[in-house]
């Protein structure tokens, strides 16, 4: 019985390992790439075009529970303004009224969609009483929160991080893009809104 392996088959079995390592190694490769070309996709998709991926809704409800109402604000209910927030396309010189205007805290955030979105950075806006159990307000930048805001799919139940927030006057408005009309739009704040001219 001859119990030497023919150098012909231990050549074979090691042509055949280095050809799947080398197959591993180019596939890792190639996921890797792809990886980074996801990242630039979305980071392109949560720029200026990000509106375009996520379309707010065409009618943005209510204001959320416990929200003040404004006690003097600039812009009453009913007035007629210019918007200078580009928050989607077509919104930055677009004509719109005054729908709502509230006293609260309002918030950049970052988030990634629950409905497997790309990821969004810095938007625009969302209030404290959007926010799941948020605690007191002003929330620091670099916190931590859930969304209860629902304006566009998969915002709601999403854990996001505060940006930035201000707390000048917020408003909801009645606006039409060009492409679509909106009412109840949440949200744009004071320094957004200028007196039509």
């Amino acid at each position: 019985m001859n119990t030497s392996t023919p150098l012909t088959t231990i050549a074979a079995v090691a042509a055949a390992s280095a050809l799947l390592l080398s197959g591993c190694a180019s596939s890792e490769g190639d996921e890797a790439a792809q990886h980074s070309q996801h990242e630039k996709q979305s980071e392109a998709a949560s720029g200026e075009d990000h509106g375009e991926s996520h379309e707010h809704a065409s009618d943005g409800g209510q204001p959320p529970k416990g929200i003040e109402k404004a006690s003097d604000p600039t812009y009453a209910v009913g007035d007629e303004v210019t918007l200078t927030a580009d928050h989607m396309p077509g919104m930055k010189g677009a004509k719109a009224t005054i729908s709502g205007a509230f006293e609260t805290t309002t918030y950049s955030v970052s988030y990634t969609p629950t409905d497997d979105g790309d990821p969004v950075k810095d938007h625009k806006w969302v209030v404290h009483e959007e926010l799941k159990n948020p605690g007191k307000a002003p929330l620091k930048d670099g916190a931590k929160v859930t969304l209860n805001a629902d304006h566009m799919p998969g915002m709601k139940g999403a854990k996001a991080t505060i940006d930035g927030s201000t707390d000048e006057t917020v408003y909801m408005v009645d606006v039409d893009t060009g492409d679509m009309a909106i009412t109840n739009h949440k949200w744009v704040t004071e320094d957004e809104v200028q007196p039509v001219k």
